[in-house]
């Protein structure tokens, strides 16, 4: 088996990529595994650290906008358009694959394409409930959609052959017990509450961590633990100072710019208050936390909230959007979570119904079926 993969740009493309690898060589050690991916991308660095050999090709996306960066960007990208299909179809002329799989991002476009062209088997996996364009653009020409959700089919063409499989979760999320994470960070049995916007951060949740630290940093109802991020590194501190909230000596409360032990945090949580990416939802559903919802708005086709409608449409989170935001209707949903133990255990247990946890078993299992058959 030779298989080729490709995805990029960020970490829920890639992720699922590398997982899908590793499943294939897992269950065929004979299995030749390589990664097509922008040389400048976060890829380049995560495939070689996962041990398979990395194609490099480049290409960009197209920005919306007519500044002069934005236009020297596209005139680029253009360029990039021209020479990434004759870099995929050279990448695929000499590794010569039995299969190739796209998990999303500007750079599986072209060779999922020239694959699926060449009348190499070909399928794509969408993480999100709102497809990417890429992936959009993709179904009509594969043999396989995996899709993380069933909503995703609704945009996406309707004579594609679809299998909902979820996505690929990190194992190392799932080794952690709640008592066992609590006594690693001494933890008693108060109610905890674990935000988080992501390595760079988020206003919007620095706000709703702020505005819970305030309600609770006298009390000391819950146990709290906040990651501010990069952009929260100066700003976070100046938020809590103006609310007059010093937390030296403060046990119930833990702020820092990231959370390096977050197994350990998200298994130790009763309550999740983040963003809405498609692998974070993932691993809220695995562990069975409930959550608040905050979708970034800033993100392509507004696919965070999508993906959080699926979760409140099933009992399983919260949503809010930032438009919606304030500190009473935040200290409100709070206030009802600690008062209705019932209600929290509930949004969990919704939350853990809808995990799936062989993802790439069942896409490693349903391609080679697709394989013998032809």
């Amino acid at each position: 088996m030779r298989l080729l993969v490709t995805g990029g740009g960020t970490g829920g493309h890639i992720n699922p990529a590398l997982a899908i690898a590793q499943c294939f060589v897992q269950n065929d050690p004979n299995a030749e595994v390589l990664y097509a991916g922008t040389p400048t991308g976060m890829e380049a660095r995560l495939v070689k650290e996962a041990g398979f050999r990395f194609a490099p090709i480049k290409v960009k996306g197209f920005r919306r906008s007519l500044s002069p960066s934005a236009v020297r960007h596209n005139v680029q990208a253009v360029a990039e358009a021209v020479t990434s299909r004759r870099r995929a179809n050279e990448i695929i002329r000499e590794f010569k694959p039995d299969l190739v799989i796209g998990t999303g991002g500007y750079v599986s476009g072209p060779v999922v394409l020239a694959a699926a062209k060449a009348g190499i088997p070909t399928a794509v996996h969408e993480q999100n409930a709102f497809p990417g364009v890429t992936n959009r653009l993709l179904a009509k020409h594969v043999d396989r959609v995996f899709l993380a959700v069933g909503e995703a089919k609704e945009h996406l063409d309707p004579h594609a052959a679809y299998m909902v499989v979820g996505n690929p979760v990190r194992q190392s999320i799932l080794k952690k017990s709640k008592e066992d994470a609590r006594r690693e960070l001494h933890l008693d049995g108060r109610m905890c509450v674990l935000s988080f916007g992501g390595s760079l951060g988020a206003d919007t949740i620095n706000k709703i961590a702020a505005d819970l630290i305030e309600w609770n940093h006298r009390s000391g109802l819950i146990s709290h633990i906040h990651g501010y991020g990069r952009l929260g590194k100066e700003k976070f501190p100046a938020l809590l100072k103006e609310k007059g909230i010093d937390l030296s000596g403060n046990s119930t409360i833990r702020v820092s710019e990231y959370i390096h032990d977050m197994d350990v945090c998200m298994a130790a949580a009763d309550l999740v208050i983040c963003r809405a990416g498609a692998i974070t939802i993932s691993e809220i559903e695995a562990t069975g936390k409930a959550a608040i919802l905050v979708p970034s708005p800033n993100v392509t086709a507004n696919h965070q909230y999508y993906n959080a409608r699926v979760l409140e449409k099933r009992g399983a989170a919260i949503l809010l959007e930032e438009k919606d935001y304030s500190t009473q209707k935040v200290i409100s949903i709070i206030e009802s979570l600690y008062t209705n133990q019932e209600k929290l255990a509930l949004l969990s247990q919704n939350a853990a119904s809808l995990a799936v946890f062989d993802t790439a078993e069942r896409i490693y299992r349903e391609m080679t079926s697709f394989l013998s058959k032809k």
